[in-house]
């Protein structure tokens, strides 16, 4: 064995210091990557993953969730500002089962458990008026936080007190609502009236004039009128107004974002679009009577009578019977003879049919009197302005145009003149300052898994190039080896001397028993 070991030693020895320079710093620097990626692979792969076992906690709940955790010898990370609670990805569901059981997180709170827990005989009203205005309380706040959007809420609620005297109108409570909401996050008029609602329905006596709502930069979160609930103020005209002029303008400023940052790109555009609509409303009738055929103001001929009447002769003697019709003159004398003559009478009546309409005419809503587009455009090299060709913004000028002509109400634009489209376009040309960069989340796999598999191919390549200069060196040696073996002849192997014999005990008691060799070492010296 130990002859083994001295023979892989002095091979290692020999073939350590044939290598280059180079070759030994290769070899040094592989073993050192190899060590390195071992070591990498293994802390990734003992790193444990964290998630949320909890969110949005308090201070306290995380401070006892904590404790019992670590009681248990559970690891576990508190981030978000001590709102969430991080553990094992293994153990979540286990821990959420095991905490409910136990009824952890116990923050103190008042809720309708403590009536369950804490009533007895010897409370009296206050206590019982207190517990039951604080258990409002805390569940409006659990009923809120479900929100979404919303992260905790605090709930203020005054009560009023019982009187003996009899009253016309009831006393109301009052509730004032702080919110705390995610950043980026505000809440729409639907979603405040909602909350206006539930903390109106969950109190009595808590009209919904007496709720006061803000968030946690102190923004009212006022609850306005909707005239599709009855109401029909002036206020809710005015929000109506401008929600149809918000929608107007968020129409066409999405249009023109979506057409001019296809040409431009998504981050190269910037639009602002402002209108001025007539909310005035018309409702008219209209009796019109045309003619069918327009070119000769002719109706159609429904009915037509033609008379014709002629006489040629002598005139008849005068007599007669005067005054015998009922409307003669009594006592006129009768017609009198005349000489000859002709008589003719042609007469002719047409019934004419004629075009009859009938109009209800209701106006628009709204109509857009005036517009006005103002369009930035970033040229593809910030730093050099000239990037963008004037054509471009000739191009993009035109497009504008002709949304213009096509937006505003035609009775307008017929009255104006050729540079007042132009006159409500602005586009600049000019680099971006403010623009915010996102970080895009990491998905698919992780960089470093991709770093570690380079170094390792880098690696086995400069493996492989180190073992072929080896097989490279041996085969030389090999090939001079066998052609001294050709050049000279071999010699027969003498036999073994008693001096060879000697050395082979003497190796031999050195590994067997190094202490007598050590001392008959020292005993040859001293002779010596």
């Amino acid at each position: 064995m130990n002859e083994k070991f001295i023979h892989y030693k002095d091979k290692t020895i020999e073939f350590w210091r044939s290598r280059t320079t180079n070759q030994k710093g290769l070899l040094v620097g592989s073993i050192i990557i190899v060590l390195l990626l071992f070591l990498s692979l293994v802390w990734f792969g003992a790193r444990t993953n964290h998630v949320p076992l909890y969110t949005n906690l308090t201070p306290q709940e995380t401070g006892e969730i904590k404790g019992t955790l670590d009681n248990r010898g559970i690891s576990s990370e508190i981030t978000n500002d001590g709102t969430t609670i991080l553990v094992p990805e293994t153990m979540v569901d286990e821990l959420k089962v095991d905490l409910a059981a136990e009824g952890i997180p116990q923050s103190g709170r008042i809720d309708y458990g403590t009536f369950r827990d804490n009533m007895g005989f010897g409370t009296t009203d206050n206590e019982f008026s207190l517990l039951e205005r604080a258990a409002i309380q805390t569940t409006l706040e659990d009923l809120i936080r479900n929100v979404d959007g919303v992260q905790s809420s605090q709930v203020m609620i005054t009560l009023p007190e019982e009187s003996i005297w009899l009253s016309d109108e009831p006393d109301q409570a009052t509730a004032s609502v702080v919110l705390n909401l995610q950043p980026g996050i505000s809440l729409d008029q639907s979603q405040v009236r909602a909350l206006h609602h539930l903390v109106s329905k969950s109190v009595p006596n808590l009209p919904v004039e007496n709720i006061v709502i803000m968030d946690q930069m102190f923004n009212y979160l006022e609850l306005h009128d909707d005239p599709s609930m009855g109401g029909d103020t002036t206020l809710s005209l005015y929000e109506q107004h401008r929600k149809i002029q918000r929608d107007v303008e968020r129409d066409i400023q999405r249009q023109i974002q979506q057409m001019l940052g296809t040409m431009m790109g998504p981050d190269k555009v910037l639009v602002a679009v402002t209108t001025d609509l007539d909310f005035t409303q018309e409702n008219r009738q209209e009796q019109l009577i045309t003619a069918v055929d327009e070119d000769n103001m002719e109706g159609i001929a429904v009915s037509v009578e033609r008379i014709t009447e002629t006489f040629t002769g002598e005139g008849a003697q005068e007599g007669g019977v005067p005054g015998t019709g009922e409307t003669d003159v009594p006592g006129y004398p009768g017609l009198a003879g005349g000489g000859a003559g002709d008589y003719e009478l042609i007469e002719e009546r047409i019934n004419n049919e004629v075009n009859r309409i009938h109009r209800d005419i209701v106006e628009s809503p709204y109509k857009i009197r005036d517009i006005g587009i103002q369009v930035m455009v970033e040229p593809p090299d910030p730093e050099d302005p000239a990037s963008l060709p004037p054509d471009r913004l000739d191009d993009i000028q035109q497009i504008l145009g002709q949304i213009v002509r096509t937006s505003i109400d035609g009775d307008v634009t017929a009255q104006w003149g050729p540079n007042d489209v132009e006159d409500r376009i602005y586009v600049s040309s000019q680099p971006f300052y403010g623009k915010v960069e996102f970080e895009e989340p990491e998905t698919g796999t992780p960089w470093w898994y991709f770093a570690l598999g380079a170094l390792t191919l880098l690696v086995i390549i400069l493996l492989i190039l180190l073992l072929k200069g080896r097989s490279k060196s041996e085969e030389g040696s090999v090939t001079h080896d066998q052609a001294a073996t050709v050049d000279v002849p071999d010699l027969e192997d003498e036999a073994d001397t008693e001096e060879k014999a000697r050395r082979r005990q003497l190796e031999k008691l050195a590994i067997d028993k190094p202490e007598e060799f050590s001392k008959l070492i020292r005993t040859w010296l001293s002779e010596d």
